[in-house]
């Protein structure tokens, strides 16, 4: 191969990845990643994924929200993506307080009522009213688990996500730095030497 075809073949390359959304071209992999903010998790080397393989969105606690919707809805059905992957993991912020403690911890340093601010500043009328509503909206949870199969479901049955879209869930263990399935932890099926013992 010539000096100047490599040049060109370097050229293309570099043009495909600048102009990829102009030219239709989707992410290497048509994945959309939902995960948490949180920096324990390293979502490309968990998932094996290099620069362009997917679309990443994060945020506290990796949940399904408004903002995530709309990316995933764009994604899907003008991107070419066709999968998507949510991965939770284990010892979340989420679950360290309640709505309610949250706000109250909020209201309290910040001397303001969660009530009268809005919560995208750009639309203010998405602003919520209601005490409760407020709560629900910092979005904690108890079980890393019940909360990923919940998420899944949500994507899964959005009207605004295409029905042939492949949606799975993932914990990610920080304790041990793999993924696993919802519910299925394997050191609780793990014999001791007491049960084994008892079954001879």
């Amino acid at each position: 191969m010539g000096v100047a075809q490599q040049i060109n073949e370097q050229i293309q390359k570099r043009e495909e990845w600048v102009l990829r959304r102009q030219k239709g071209i989707p992410n290497n992999k048509r994945l959309f990643v939902l995960t948490c903010m949180d920096e324990r998790v390293n979502i490309e080397e968990v998932l094996g994924l290099q620069p362009g393989d997917a679309h990443i969105f994060r945020n506290a606690g990796g949940l399904v929200t408004d903002d995530v919707i709309r990316s995933a809805a764009l994604t899907t059905n003008f991107f070419g993506t066709k999968e998507i992957i949510v991965v939770n993991h284990t010892e979340c912020g989420m679950m360290l307080k309640s709505g309610e403690e949250i706000v109250e911890a909020l209201e309290a340093a910040l001397g303001v009522d969660l009530t009268r601010i809005p919560l995208d500043p750009s639309l203010p009328e998405l602003a919520l009213k209601d005490p409760k509503a407020i709560e629900r909206w910092f979005r904690t949870f108890e079980s890393v688990d019940e909360i990923t199969v919940a998420q899944v479901e949500l994507l899964r049955n959005h009207p605004l996500i295409p029905k042939d879209v492949t949606v799975t869930g993932y914990i990610y263990e920080v304790e041990t730095g793999r993924l696993r399935r919802p519910f299925e932890i394997l050191s609780q099926r793990v014999n001791s030497h007491a049960e084994m013992a008892g079954n001879t």
